[in-house]
C-alpha cells in the first residue's frame, strides 16, 4: 500500500474504503461476516481510511462492530459526516454526533464532514446555529481530528466553499468522465493550493466507467498493450495526478479488495504516457456520444436568478442515458432536492438570461424542459414537497 500526507502531515492509504456498499442478506441487512472479512482484509493490506456516514444504513454500527471485535480501531482513521439536512439547532447536531459514536464504538472521529454540503446558503444556516463554536469545541476535546465536507456540485460554488473555512479537507467527486464537470479539475487543484486534502469519491462513477462502459470504449481498453480493466485505467488515471489524497472503492467482495490493493501498490504517480492520456480521450469521446445535451460544465450560464443548477441538471440528464435512469435519477434528487433552496429544471421560468453566455450556444431553456420531464418523477416531487415540509415545520 502506498501512502499520501493530509494536511497534518499524516500518512493516508491511497486507497480508502467506502462503506456505502456493504453486501446485504436476503433480509436487507448487512451481512455482517462477509464484511468482516472484506474489511479485514483491507486493514491487513494498509488500508486506514474508512469513510461512511450517518445515512448510510447500518454502515457505522457495522464498521464500529467490527473493530471492536478485531481491537484494531487504532490502525485506522473513520471518517463519517453530519446529516445537516436533518439539523435545526446545536443540540440536533450533538444528538446525531453522539449517536454516531455510539453507533461506531469509539471516542473521536478522525474525518468528519458536513454530508452534501451544496452551498453557501447551506453553510450560512449552520454557522447561525453555532456550527464552528462547535466544531471548534470537539477539535479542542479531540472527538473530533479533522473537519470537512462532501460536495456535489459545480466547480464555482466548491471554490467559494473552499474560502467560507479554515477546512482541513474535502471529499469530491472526481474521474475521467467528470474531469470538468462537479468540482473538477480546477477544484481539485484549487483545493491542492489551499493546502486542503481532497479524498475521491466516486472514482468509477457508480461503475459507469466499468460494467456500463459502451461496446465501443471496452474494445478500446481491450486493445491496449498493458492487459488493465476499464476499472484500473480509471484509478491510475487518479493517482497519476499529485493533488489527489485518496481514492474511494466502495468494495464489497474479497476479490475486488485485493485486486484494488494490488493496484494501489503499483501505480506511480506521474505514471500515465501521452499514449495513455490519448486513450482515455478516446474512451471520453465514445462516452460522450451517449449524452443528451452537449453541456461542458463551463458554468457561463450562471447564476440563474431562479436557482436552477443549469449544468448540474444537464449532467445528470445526460447520465441517465450514458449510465442508467436510476443513478442520473438519484444523482438530480441529491444535487437539487437536498439544498437550502431547491434548484431543480422546473423551477426555470423562461427569462433566457442564460442562453447567450453559452459557448455551446444550447437552446437552455428547451432543453431543461425536456430535463425536467426526464428527472422529475413523482418519486422526486413527493421527495421535494416532503424537504419543503421538514425545512418549514
Amino acid at each position: 500500500m502506498q501512502y499520501r500526507k493530509n494536511k497534518m502531515g499524516e500518512d493516508i492509504s491511497i486507497l480508502g474504503y467506502g462503506c456505502m456498499r456493504f453486501t446485504r442478506n436476503r433480509f436487507g441487512g448487512i451481512d455482517l461476516a462477509k464484511t468482516e472479512q472484506e474489511i479485514m482484509a483491507a486493514i491487513d493490506g494498509g488500508v486506514n481510511y474508512f469513510d461512511t456516514a450517518y445515512v448510510y444504513l447500518g454502515s457505522e454500527a457495522v464498521l464500529g462492530e467490527i473493530l471492536q471485535k478485531n481491537q484494531c480501531r487504532d490502525k485506522v482513521k473513520i471518517a463519517t459526516k453530519l446529516p445537516h439536512y436533518l439539523v435545526k439547532s446545536r443540540e440536533s447536531m450533538e444528538k446525531h454526533f453522539q449517536e454516531e459514536l455510539s453507533r461506531l464504538r469509539t471516542d473521536h472521529i478522525d474525518y468528519y464532514l458536513m454530508h452534501m454540503l451544496t452551498d453557501l446558503n447551506t453553510w450560512e444556516r449552520l454557522k447561525t446555529m453555532g456550527v464552528v463554536e462547535w466544531i471548534a469545541e470537539k477539535k479542542a476535546n479531540k472527538q473530533i481530528g479533522q473537519i470537512g465536507f462532501s460536495y456535489h456540485g459545480n466547480s464555482d460554488m466548491f471554490m467559494k466553499l473552499l474560502d467560507a473555512y479554515d477546512w482541513d479537507f474535502c471529499q469530491i467527486q472526481y474521474n475521467y468522465i467528470d474531469e470538468f464537470s462537479q468540482a473538477g479539475k480546477q477544484g481539485l487543484q484549487y483545493a491542492n493550493r489551499k493546502g486542503i486534502s481532497v479524498i475521491i469519491m466516486e472514482p468509477l462513477r457508480g461503475g459507469r466507467l466499468v460494467g456500463l462502459l459502451p461496446a465501443e470504449a471496452k474494445t478500446i481498453f481491450a486493445s491496449e498493450s498493458r492487459k488493465r480493466s476499464p476499472a484500473e485505467w480509471a484509478l491510475r488515471w487518479l493517482w497519476n495526478q499529485p493533488e489527489v489524497t485518496c481514492v474511494l472503492s466502495g468494495m464489497n467482495s474479497l476479490e475486488m479488495v485485493k485486486e484494488n490493493m494490488r493496484v494501489a501498490s503499483d501505480v506511480r504517480q506521474g505514471e500515465f504516457t501521452e499514449k495513455e492520456f490519448q486513450m482515455i480521450e478516446q474512451v471520453k469521446i465514445i462516452i460522450n456520444s451517449k449524452t443528451k445535451v452537449g453541456c461542458t460544465g463551463c458554468g457561463y450560464c450562471m447564476p440563474c436568478p431562479q436557482g436552477v443548477d443549469i449544468p448540474g441538471t444537464f449532467r445528470c440528464w445526460n447520465a441517465m442515458y450514458t449510465e442508467n435512469k436510476k443513478s442520473g435519477r438519484n444523482d438530480y434528487l441529491m444535487s437539487t432536492v437536498l439544498r437550502a433552496k431547491a434548484s431543480g429544471a422546473s423551477h426555470c421560468i423562461g427569462c433566457g438570461m442564460c442562453e447567450p453566455h453559452c459557448p455551446q450556444k444550447i437552446q437552455i431553456r428547451k432543453e431543461l424542459k425536456n430535463a425536467a420531464g426526464d428527472l422529475e418523477t413523482v418519486t422526486y416531487k413527493a421527495a421535494e414537497k416532503a424537504i419543503r415540509w421538514f425545512r418549514l415545520w
